[in-house]
C-alpha cells in the first residue's frame, strides 16, 4: 500500500466510526416510507387506449393516489392544488393515468414539447421513479408535462454526486421506451402513460413490489409537491424514501429480445488544394438487446454507427488541464452508471477510471470506426455486473484496439456497496497495453456517505508511482451540505480509458454549505458556500490554491443570484502557452476573481443569463463576459443564443477570445423535431454548422437525416472546410 497518506487512512477511519452511529437512523427513515406510502397497482385484461384521456372504465376501478405534499415553498403541508394518480398493469406494461388539477388551468405554464429538453423540469410537469430492483439505490424516472413532452433517466446510488455539473449516476441522455399523450382541460391537465415491461430491468419473481415516487411542480407558484416527503434537501432521485407499489403479478418481458437493424447513406466532401473533394457512401449495421434474464441485459452492436449523435457544444480552455465533454452515444449511456469509479466532485473533476469518450472517438473527437462490441449489464440479486468489450478498427495511421472494461459491485447493509474494476486496452498488432485495476467502497446511511477507491495502473516500462487513491465523507441534510475529499495521484498514474487531467498531486477539498431560509426580501433560499482545494505535487509542495467564497440567492420566481470571490493561487514549473504567441513563464502567481450572476426565471418565453467576471490573472488582467438569450414563442419553437468573450491582457502579450453559440429548435410534434447548433470560436478561426432531423415514427424506431459543415474564417474570407449529409433509418424488433 505504497503512497498512502495517513491524512487519508485517518479520514476513512473517522468516517467509519460516524457512519456506525448514522446506521439505526438510516434504516429507520428507508423502512418508513415504504411502510406509509403503499400503493396497489390493478391488473387488467384489456389495455386502455393512450390518448390522454383516461376514459375507460377501468381508470375509476384503480386506486387512486391523491395525498401529495409541499416541499416549496412550505415543507410538510398539504398541495395546494389536488393531484390524482391511479396505476394499472398487464403482463407486458405498466400504465400510469394522471389527473393534475388547476384552480387557475389558466395559468399552467407549459412552453416546451422537445423531447429530452430540461427545460420541461422548469414548467408544469409532473415526474415519477420506480425502483425496479426495490434497493433504495437505482431507479428509472420518467416525465411529462400538459403538452406531452417527454423526458427519461436512469439513475444510480440516488444520483449523489450531481452538486453543479454533470453527474454519470443521473443519466439524462437515456432513451427508454415508452408512450404518453396529454392534454389541458378545464380544470387542468391529464396525462395518460404505458411503459412496455421489456424498458424496465428487475428481479425475477412470481410477485413484484417496487419503490415509487410521484412528484408535480405547480410553476405559477414555484410549488413542487410528492406523494412520499422528500426532504428540502433532496429531489426524487432519492429513491430510498419513496413508497412502494404493490400487487403486481406475472409480468412478463416476453422473448425480451430487441433487434435494431438500420441502413446509413450520405456524402461528404473535404477541402483539397482549394478545391472541394466529395464521396459517397453508405452502410448497414445491428443493435441487439437481449434479456439474459429480467435483471441482466446483452447488448450487441455490429458495424456501429454514430451519425445521428449531436455535436458537442464547444467550450474555451484557458487553463493547462483537459476540458470533459459528456458522452452522448447511445451504446454508452443505457446502465453507464453501473461502470463507474471515479471522484464524486464535478466542479473540480479529479479523477474518473472509465471515460467511454476514450473509445471510438481521436483525441480531438474525430469518429474511430467501430467494428463490435459487447455489453453485459445489470442485476443478479445483490450482484451488480457491467461487462464491456469494444474491438475498434486501424485509423489515423494508428492499429485498431480492443477495449474491456468490467466492472462488478455487491450491496451491502441497506444502501452500501463493496466492489472493483479491471480495464484493459490492447492494440491489435500487440505493440502496446494499459490496465486500470481498482476497488472501491461507497457507504450510505441517512445524511452521512462515505466513498473512497484505491486504484493502479499498469502501462509499459512503468513498475512504480502508478497508484490513485480517493476518500471523501459528506454530510446532506435540509440545513447543511459538508464534505472532505482527498485524492492522490501519483506520477506515473497513468489511466488511459479514463479521465485524469492531473498527475503527480495530492488535492484535498473541504465544503460549508448551510441553507437559510430567510423569508424576507422575495428570498426563498440563501446559499453560502465556502470551498477550499488544496493541492500539492507528491512532495507536498503547493502548486493549487483556491478559496471560493460564494453567496446564492434563489428567488421566489426562480431566479437566482449568485455573487462569488475565488482567491487562487498557482505554481508553474514549466513555460504555460496560454494562446499562440503568449507564453507564461514559470513562477508562482495570485490573483483574485470576483464573479457576478444572475439567470432570469427560466419559466418564462424569454429569459436570459449573465456572467461578468473581472479578474488579475497571472500577473496581468482578463476579464470574462458571458450572456445567454432564450426566447420560446410558442410550444414547437425554441432559439437560444449565447456569447462568450475572454479578454486577457498579460505582461507576455494580450489575446481576446470569442466564443458564439446559437440553437434553433423546431418540434413538429413530440416525436418529430429539427435541432440546429451554429458554433463560431475565433481561436480555432471556425463557424461549425450542423442539423439533425428526427422523426421517431414507432416507439423506438427513428429516421435522421443530419448536415455538418465547417467553414474556416479569415478576415472576412469564409471557406467552406469540409461538410457532410447523412441519412439514417433504424427500425426496432421486439419480441
Amino acid at each position: 500500500m505504497q503512497g498512502i497518506s495517513v491524512r487519508h487512512w485517518c479520514a476513512l477511519s473517522l468516517a467509519t466510526v460516524w457512519l456506525a452511529t448514522a446506521t439505526v437512523l438510516g434504516a429507520a427513515q428507508s423502512a418508513s416510507s415504504r411502510d406509509t406510502h403503499r400503493v396497489d397497482a390493478l391488473r387488467i385484461d384489456e389495455a386502455p387506449t393512450i390518448d390522454g384521456r383516461l376514459d375507460e372504465a377501468v381508470w375509476q376501478d384503480a386506486p387512486v393516489v391523491e395525498q401529495f405534499t409541499q416541499q416549496e415553498p412550505l415543507e410538510g403541508e398539504a398541495a395546494t392544488e389536488r393531484t390524482e394518480v391511479r396505476i394499472l398493469y398487464d403482463s407486458s406494461n405498466l400504465y400510469i393515468g394522471v389527473r393534475a388539477f388547476d384552480s387557475d388551468p389558466n395559468g399552467i405554464i407549459a412552453t416546451e414539447m422537445r423531447r429530452d429538453s430540461q427545460q420541461m423540469l422548469n414548467e408544469d410537469n409532473f415526474q415519477f421513479i420506480i425502483d425496479t430492483f426495490n434497493d433504495s439505490r437505482s431507479g428509472y424516472m420518467f416525465a411529462t408535462n400538459p403538452l406531452g413532452a417527454k423526458l427519461e433517466q436512469q439513475v444510480f446510488e440516488e444520483g449523489e454526486g450531481s452538486g453543479f455539473g454533470p453527474n454519470s449516476n443521473i443519466n439524462i441522455d437515456w432513451d427508454g421506451v415508452w408512450n404518453v399523450r396529454s392534454r389541458r382541460t378545464e380544470d387542468g391537465w391529464v396525462a395518460e402513460i404505458a411503459i412496455p415491461m421489456r424498458t424496465l430491468r428487475f428481479i425475477p419473481g412470481e410477485t413484484q413490489s417496487w419503490g415509487i415516487n410521484f412528484s408535480r411542480l405547480i410553476r405559477r407558484k414555484n410549488e413542487s409537491v410528492f406523494w412520499a416527503p422528500i426532504p428540502k434537501a433532496y429531489s426524487l432521485t432519492r429513491v430510498s424514501l419513496a413508497g412502494s407499489l404493490d400487487g403486481l403479478e406475472s409480468l412478463s418481458q416476453g422473448v425480451d429480445l430487441r433487434i435494431k437493424p438500420f441502413v446509413v447513406a450520405g456524402a461528404e466532401g473535404e477541402r483539397v488544394a482549394g478545391e472541394m473533394d466529395g464521396t459517397g457512401f453508405g452502410d448497414v449495421g445491428l443493435d441487439m438487446t437481449y434479456g439474459v434474464t429480467s435483471g441482466l441485459n446483452l447488448d450487441v452492436t455490429v458495424n456501429t454507427d454514430f451519425a445521428q449523435v449531436e455535436v458537442d457544444e464547444q467550450q474555451v480552455n484557458l487553463t493547462r488541464f483537459s476540458l470533459f465533454f459528456p458522452e452522448k452515444r447511445d451504446f454508452f449511456l443505457e446502465n453507464a452508471g453501473l461502470f463507474t469509479v471515479g471522484a464524486l466532485t464535478p466542479r473540480v473533476k479529479t479523477a474518473d477510471l472509465f471515460f467511454s469518450r476514450r473509445i471510438g472517438l481521436s483525441d480531438d473527437g474525430q469518429p474511430v470506426p467501430i467494428i463490435a462490441g459487447g455489453r453485459l449489464t445489470g442485476k443478479a440479486g445483490r450482484n451488480n455486473i457491467a461487462v464491456m468489450d469494444i474491438q475498434t478498427d486501424d485509423a489515423f495511421g494508428e492499429s485498431g484496439e480492443n477495449f474491456l472494461v468490467s466492472r462488478y459491485s455487491r450491496d451491502v447493509l441497506a444502501k452500501s456497496k463493496i466492489g472493483g474494476m479491471f480495464i484493459n486496452k490492447q492494440s491489435a498488432d500487440g505493440s502496446s497495453f494499459n490496465r486500470t485495476m481498482a476497488v472501491d467502497t461507497a457507504l450510505s446511511f441517512g445524511n452521512l456517505s462515505v466513498n473512497s477507491f484505491m486504484a493502479k495502473t499498469s502501462s509499459p516500462n512503468i513498475t512504480t508511482g502508478d497508484m490513485g487513491y480517493y476518500g471523501r465523507v459528506g454530510w446532506l441534510s435540509p440545513a447543511w451540505n459538508l464534505w472532505a475529499e482527498y485524492t492522490d495521484i501519483q506520477d506515473n498514474f497513468n489511466a488511459e480509458v479514463g479521465f485524469v487531467p492531473r498527475r503527480g498531486v495530492r488535492s484535498t477539498q473541504l465544503h460549508f454549505a448551510p441553507t437559510p431560509r430567510p423569508k424576507r426580501l422575495n428570498i426563498r433560499t440563501l446559499m453560502p458556500m465556502y470551498n477550499l482545494l488544496y493541492t500539492t505535487d507528491q512532495n507536498n509542495r503547493l502548486v493549487t490554491r483556491r478559496h471560493h467564497y460564494m453567496v446564492g440567492f434563489q428567488m421566489e420566481d426562480g431566479s437566482f443570484i449568485n455573487l462569488v470571490y475565488n482567491d487562487r493561487l498557482e505554481v508553474l514549473d514549466l513555460p504555460f502557452r496560454i494562446a499562440p504567441g503568449v507564453i507564461i513563464p514559470p513562477g508562482t502567481y495570485e490573483w483574485g476573481e470576483p464573479q457576478f450572476m444572475f439567470n432570469s426565471n427560466p419559466s418564462k418565453r424569454f429569459y436570459y443569463m449573465l456572467r461578468y467576471v473581472p479578474q488579475t490573472f497571472f500577473g496581468g488582467t482578463r476579464t470574462d463576459y458571458n450572456v445567454t438569450l432564450g426566447l420560446r414563442p410558442n410550444s414547437r419553437f425554441a432559439v437560444e443564443a449565447r456569447y462568450i468573450r475572454n479578454d486577457v491582457d498579460l505582461p507576455y502579450g494580450a489575446f481576446e477570445v470569442n466564443l458564439g453559440i446559437l440553437r434553433i429548435d423546431y418540434a413538429l410534434s413530440p416525436s418529430t423535431t429539427i435541432r440546429s447548433l451554429i458554433q463560431y470560436n475565433s481561436s480555432t478561426n471556425q463557424v461549425n454548422t450542423s442539423v439533425r432531423f428526427n422523426m421517431r415514427y414507432t416507439l423506438g424506431s427513428d429516421f435522421y437525416i443530419t448536415y455538418d459543415e465547417a467553414r474556416d474564417t479569415f478576415g472576412r474570407d469564409i471557406f467552406l472546410r469540409n461538410r457532410q449529409l447523412v441519412v439514417k433509418l433504424d427500425y426496432l424488433i421486439a419480441r
